[in-house]
Order: C-alpha cells, then structure tokens, then sequence
C-alpha cells in the first residue's frame, strides 16, 4: 500500500552558498525541521527523495534548512519549487480540540440552524490564531477565525463545522 504523504513546507530558493534552502512552513510544528529529522522532497512525478535536516534556523518569515550530504547551492539548486513532507508514521498525536490542516481543509462549514456557508479552502496563520478561508459559492471568501466564540463544534469523520460568526463576519 502507498505511504500517505504530508506536506510540511515548500522550498522557495535557496539561501547564501552553504546548501540552505528556504522554506515557506505549512506547519505548527517546530520539530518537524529539527536536525537529524527526516523530511521527504518531492517535486511534480517521482519518488519522493528522502533527506535529513542537518540545520535549521529561522530568517525573515522563513524557515532556514540545510540537509546532511548537501553543503553547497550546487547540490541544493534543483530542490527549488519543490514540496517538503513526512510520513504519516510521523504525525504526532494531537491534543484535544486541535487538528491537522489536512483535516480542516475540505469541511463543510455551516450555522447552527444547518445553513451552509461554504468550505474550507485554506489555513492562514498570521499570528495568534489561525484563519480559516471559507470557499462560499457565488460570493466572496469570508475569512473565519479559528477561536471558540466562533467555532462551536468541528466534527472531522462527518467533514462538517459549525460556526456562530460574530456579527458582520459573513457580511
């Protein structure tokens, strides 16, 4: 059977001469870019090729990775574009009320009454909470923060969130 695969970041360039890649995170987890963490690079068709962190850093918004066996922009250069990911073996166990990006995005959002707003699209994290785009067909996308005067329930077997927007939030 196939691994199931998860993103975890994306390389966008790389960085200085000494093999770092710059690395837009899809992530909450710091430790997924710990040294001597396995990471999974994949690009278009193909096997994803296996690498180990040997750095990590943080610069400007981004993550900054260097892999062992790669120590200059030669041997980084063609990762560029690429998708970071782990195994699913990788993920860790999660406390309660939280959840993976890939099991929010998708959901079906709607009210309390059962009218449906839209689906989830994407996940930005700006900052102290994360923003949920909600996909509403014929309208606009309304942003939905994920805090709990908001979210009232999140079922991920059914796909279905429940929200209680605050007022002027779908507006």
């Amino acid at each position: 059977m196939e691994q199931k695969m998860f993103n975890v970041g994306k390389i966008v360039n790389t960085h200085g001469i000494r093999g770092e890649v710059k690395v837009l995170r899809i992530t909450d987890f710091d430790e997924r870019f710990e040294p001597g963490e396995p990471l999974y690079w994949v690009s278009g068709e193909g096997k994803p090729e296996k690498l180990i962190i040997a750095s990590h850093r943080q610069h400007k918004g981004f993550d900054l990775i260097s892999f062992e066996g790669l120590p200059s922009i030669n041997e980084v250069e063609h990762l560029k574009g690429g998708i970071l990911q782990i195994r699913e073996e990788q993920l860790t166990e999660l406390e309660e009320d939280e959840y993976y990006f890939h099991e929010i995005i998708g959901c079906d959002v709607v009210l309390d009454n059962g009218a449906k707003i839209g689906r989830v699209k994407e996940i930005l994290t700006p900052g102290a909470n994360d923003v949920w785009v909600i996909d509403r067909e014929g309208k606009s996308d309304v942003l939905i923060p994920y805090i709990d005067d908001v979210v009232v329930s999140v079922d991920i077997g059914k796909q279905r969130i429940i929200i209680d927007p605050i007022e002027g939030l779908l507006d």
